[in-house]
């Protein structure tokens, strides 16, 4: 399983380079959809570096609550809640890339999907964000 996610993660972070870099030769357009998938991109490329905050906060939490014998539960239950939350928060992007398919609609169904991932992306990145910032919290 780690090994999955780790290779999503490797595939993922490549992919949004090369998303960045065909961005930046394409000419601007008043086509509605290609500014709105930009958009949906745009949200993306700007949360997609925070996994590796993700997994380097997931590590921590896990070695804090394994070397920590003594851990009261209650501080133990917590860290383990925030464990999960990163977790939870990684996988949901991860399951939004797996998904997003905007290849495969056109005209006013493209334009809908398109508006229909920009909110699931943005509730991504929400979640993304508040799991970093609650794991960061002591």
């Amino acid at each position: 399983m780690k090994k999955t996610f780790a290779l999503l993660l490797i595939i993922g972070l490549v992919s949004c380079g090369k998303n960045k870099d065909k961005q930046a030769s394409e000419p601007v357009t008043d086509d509605p959809n290609k500014v709105l998938y930009n958009q949906v991109m745009d949200i993306h490329d700007e949360v997609m570096p925070r996994m590796d905050d993700i997994m380097k906060l997931k590590r921590e939490l896990k070695e804090t609550v394994e070397k920590s014998a003594g851990l009261v539960p209650e501080k133990k239950k917590e860290l383990e809640q925030k464990i999960l939350q990163l977790d939870s928060a990684g996988k949901a992007m991860m399951q939004w890339m797996n998904d997003f398919r905007p290849e495969e609609y056109t005209g006013e169904d493209l334009r809908e999907y398109l508006e229909s991932e920009k909110e699931r992306v943005t509730k991504v990145k929400q979640q993304m964000l508040e799991a970093i910032q609650k794991a960061k919290e002591n």
